[in-house]
C-alpha cells in the first residue's frame, strides 16, 4: 500500500514585513537582502499552533474529510508553542480529532522526514494522517541582528495523506550529522544562530547527494524531472542545487521572495505556490527536497496524483 497527497493548505502570519521596512532599522537595503537572498518580503505573526490550525482546516477543506476521517496528526516545528505538551495535540483538539498527535523536530527537513513518517504510518494500517509543518521563527529572532533578521518569516502548511494502490512516493532518502549541530542552533533562550557560509557549503553539498540517492532509487533521471519543490532558504542555494543536479532554474518553484526561509513549512507552501501556478497535473514528476539544523536533509521522488 502507497499513499497519495490528497489536499493541501496554508496559514500565514497576518502582517506584511518588507525589506524596506527592515532597512529602517538595520544596516541594510532592499538591494542587498534580494542580491543575496532572493528574499524580498516575509509573513511575520500567529504562533505554530494557529498557524497549523488554519493550514490544517483548509487541506481538510481540500482533500474533502472530517475530523473523524483523520486518524493521525504528525505536526513538524522547531518552534512550538511550548516545551511541554507538545503543539500537535493543541491543534488536533481544536480539529476535533481524537486520534494520535505528535510533534516531529528535524528543522527545516521536518516536512519530508514527516511524510516518510507518515508512509510508514500507512503501511502499518493507519488509514489517514494530516501533516504540518508549522513555524512561528520571528519569535526567536534577534531583530538587531543583521544577519538573520532578513532571512525568516512565519507560516504553516499542510497535507492530507492517505493509502493508496498506486505510491505517489517513488523514493525517499533521510540523512543526518549531528557534528554539524553548532552551524545552525537556538539554544533554549536564546535566538537563532547560524554560519552562513557553511551552511550554504553543507547545504548544497547534501541536498545534492540525498537528491541523487533519491533519483537512483526510483529508477529515473534528472532529466525526467519536472518540477524542483526544495525547502526555502536562499535563492543562490537553490540555483547552486539545480546546476550541480544538471536541471533547469526554470523548473525550480521559488515562493522564498514573499515568504522568507519559513524552515518546516517551506516546501507546502512551495507545493501551494506551485497548484497556484498550475505547474502540477497528474504524472508530473517533482523532486521535492531540504535541508536544516542537526544537519538533516531529506529528498523524496514524487509522481504527482
Amino acid at each position: 500500500m502507497g499513499i497519495r497527497f490528497a489536499g493541501w493548505g496554508v496559514g500565514l502570519g497576518e502582517r506584511i514585513v518588507t525589506n524596506d521596512d527592515l532597512s529602517a532599522t538595520l544596516e541594510t537595503s532592499d538591494e542587498w537582502i534580494r542580491e543575496r537572498t532572493g528574499i524580498r518580503e516575509r509573513r511575520i505573526g500567529g504562533t505554530a499552533s494557529s498557524l497549523g490550525l488554519a493550514a490544517a482546516q483548509a487541506a481538510m477543506v481540500d482533500a474533502g474529510v472530517t475530523a473523524g476521517d483523520i486518524d493521525l496528526v504528525i505536526l513538524s516545528t522547531t518552534t512550538g508553542d511550548r516545551l511541554i505538551p507538545g503543539t500537535a495535540p493543541t491543534i488536533a483538539a481544536a480539529l476535533g480529532i481524537t486520534g494520535g498527535a505528535m510533534d516531529l523536530n528535524a528543522a527545516c527537513s521536518g516536512f519530508m522526514y514527516g511524510v516518510a513518517a507518515a508512509r510508514g504510518m500507512i503501511a502499518t494500517g493507519t488509514q489517514r494522517v494530516l501533516l504540518i509543518g508549522a513555524e512561528n521563527l520571528s519569535r526567536w529572532v534577534d531583530w538587531d541582528d543583521r544577519a538573520t533578521a532578513v532571512l525568516f518569516g512565519d507560516g504553516a502548511g499542510a497535507v492530507v495523506i492517505e493509502p493508496s494502490e498506486v505510491d505517489s512516493v517513488l523514493s525517499i532518502n533521510l540523512g543526518a550529522d549531528g557534528s554539524l549541530a553548532d552551524i545552525i542552533r537556538c539554544d533554549h533562550g536564546g535566538y537563532i544562530w547560524m554560519d552562513g557560509r557553511e551552511v550554504f557549503r553543507r547545504a548544497v553539498r547534501v541536498v545534492v547527494e540525498s537528491s541523487e540517492r533519491a533519483l537512483r532509487e526510483a529508477g529515473v533521471t534528472i532529466d525526467e524531472i519536472d518540477i524542483l519543490l526544495a525547502h526555502q532558504a536562499n535563492l543562490r542555494i537553490l540555483h547552486a542545487v539545480a546546476d550541480r543536479l544538471g536541471l533547469s532554474h526554470d523548473k525550480i518553484v521559488v515562493c522564498l521572495d514573499k515568504y522568507g526561509n519559513t524552515s518546516s513549512a517551506s516546501i507546502p507552501l512551495a507545493v501551494d505556490h506551485a497548484r497556484s501556478q498550475q505547474l502540477l497535473s497528474p504524472g508530473k514528476l517533482a523532486l521535492m527536497t531540504g535541508f536544516g539544523g542537526g544537519m538533516t536533509w531529506a529528498s523524496a521522488v514524487v509522481r504527482w496524483s
